[in-house]
């Protein structure tokens, strides 16, 4: 597989059409590629209309205005109330976990940018929902994500840390006056705000843990775990060459007031990376944080990277590997094809198989993505979970396969126009040569004879047609090109 991974050196001023640089489906999809989760052809004629700003401002917007999801009845329930209740606490919990699951996946279908950032920012401000298991810590860490998605990163950054999960998981829960843990100090430097080694010391972070304690206890295990000040280190720390009783907030504010421009550029750097290229514009990042390090507002610094022409650089389209939520919900919103409830909720469970396990990144850096989520055992799983999609799609809803190519290729009667089509729905970019959209014209043309194509015999109405996208569908989810955004 062949990626692009020279910089991009275009400039981060608003990008302009232009002959050489044409506002074209191309690069509306590469927009609701990066931003969200691909969309139907509708959606993409639809975007041809708008002017590269107004789409950009329009696909920010719907996640921005999207409303929460509704607090769900168990919100707040913990261990006794699942018992007070007489239900199976395992099974009931398990339960609304998959809820979750599956409004996330619901978001990513219908608001795009906030269904991918549920799953950044749960890869950046990683916890693991095995360590804490409990639906309540679950609910509060999702919508505190949910809340601070595109809002301020400081504030993002000062609640995550208070969440039962984030306690859980780094071991705020065991920091105390009388037996400081360090663990979450290390992290919220190291991997949450500043980078490995970038402007701290180690007395720094022992400092700093003393600021963090207090959020030690909670009534039992699935209990919110709440602050006490008996446990609170009420002494002074010196942090950053700076002396004072600090406490929780007064950490995240020292933190931004004396390191601002390191935060700014690793999280702009991180931002990068996820939404343009792992190949970083050192330039292009310390422009963005130039102007993030001002409020630190995460959809304002959004709006100009994603607005720019270095995003729509025509080096910057098909230069990601997806992952494998990319894969299987870009599939879904490209083809619109319907899928039975059971058959959809599995999708949760064939993402988790290819290594990207909603709410459980693979450590406390996250998942590292793009060329990380290929391998020969991961690679034969997507074929096989697509394959399985396709033939779902064949057993249960046979007409949705000659719709697909009616819309794809308005109507034609030409095979090679019709393969194309569609192949070209799901790649970033066209394929290398008119041979390879050959090559995939004579697998789409099956065992009919040459002359029905020849003297127009064949057109989409034949009966065979569902069962030719088929087989065109199982050769392109094969083509390299196909597993890039």
């Amino acid at each position: 597989m062949s990626v692009f991974t020279s910089c991009i050196t275009s400039t981060l001023q608003p990008y302009v059409p232009s002959t050489l640089n044409p506002w074209n489906a191309e690069r509306i999809r590469h927009a609701y590629r990066r931003l969200g989760y691909d969309a139907n052809k509708a959606t993409i004629d639809a975007s041809l209309a708008l002017a590269p700003n107004d789409l950009i401002n329009q696909l920010i917007d719907t996640s921005l205005n999207a409303q929460s999801w509704p607090e769900p009845v168990w919100a707040d329930f913990t261990n006794d109330d699942y018992a007070n209740l007489g239900f199976d606490f395992d099974e009931q919990t398990q339960e609304n976990h998959r809820e979750i699951f599956l409004e996330v996946m619901n978001q990513m279908q219908t608001t795009g940018l906030k269904g991918r950032l549920v799953l950044f920012w749960s890869n950046h401000f990683v916890t693991r929902l095995e360590d804490y298991y409990a639906s309540n810590h679950l609910y509060e860490y999702y919508s505190t994500i949910e809340e601070h998605l595109l809002g301020n990163f400081q504030e993002f950054v000062r609640t995550i840390g208070k969440t039962s999960a984030m306690l859980v998981f780094l071991n705020g829960l065991e920091n105390t006056n009388n037996s400081p843990n360090e663990n979450y100090a290390r992290e919220l430097f190291e991997l949450f705000t500043l980078g490995v080694d970038n402007g701290y010391t180690q007395n720094d972070i022992v400092e700093t843990s003393k600021a963090l304690t207090g959020y030690n206890h909670r009534e039992n295990w699935t209990y919110p775990i709440y602050f006490d000040a008996s446990t609170f280190d009420n002494s002074e720390k010196t942090i950053f060459n700076q002396t004072s009783n600090y406490d929780y907030d007064g950490l995240i504010d020292l933190l931004f007031e004396e390191r601002a421009p390191q935060i700014a550029q690793f999280i702009c750097k991180k931002l990068y990376s996820y939404f343009v290229s792992a190949t970083v514009n050192e330039t292009v990042v310390t422009e963005m944080a130039t102007i993030f390090v001002q409020d630190f507002n995460i959809s304002n610094i959004l709006r100009i990277l994603f607005k720019s022409e270095h995003f729509f650089d025509s080096k910057t389209i098909g230069t990601q590997i997806k992952s494998p939520y990319d894969m299987t919900m870009s599939y879904l919103n490209i083809t619109n094809f319907s899928l039975q409830e059971d058959h959809y909720e599995a999708m949760v469970w064939f993402n988790n198989v290819l290594g990207q396990q909603m709410f459980e990144p693979v450590d406390v850096a996250g998942w590292q993505g793009d060329r990380d989520w290929i391998n020969s055992s991961t690679l034969t799983g997507r074929w096989e979970i697509l394959q399985w999609t396709i033939w779902h799609t064949w057993n249960n809803f046979n007409e949705e396969l000659r719709a697909f190519a009616i819309e794809s290729s308005n109507n034609s009667n030409d095979p090679y126009i019709v393969a194309k089509s569609i192949i070209d729905r799901f790649m970033p970019l066209e394929l290398y040569s008119i041979e390879d959209y050959q090559a995939a014209t004579d697998i789409f043309k099956h065992n009919l004879p040459e002359n029905y194509y020849e003297n127009q015999i064949w057109n989409l109405q034949y009966e065979s047609v569902p069962y030719q996208v088929v087989l065109l569908l199982l050769h392109l989810i094969k083509l390299p090109e196909f597993q890039l955004k």
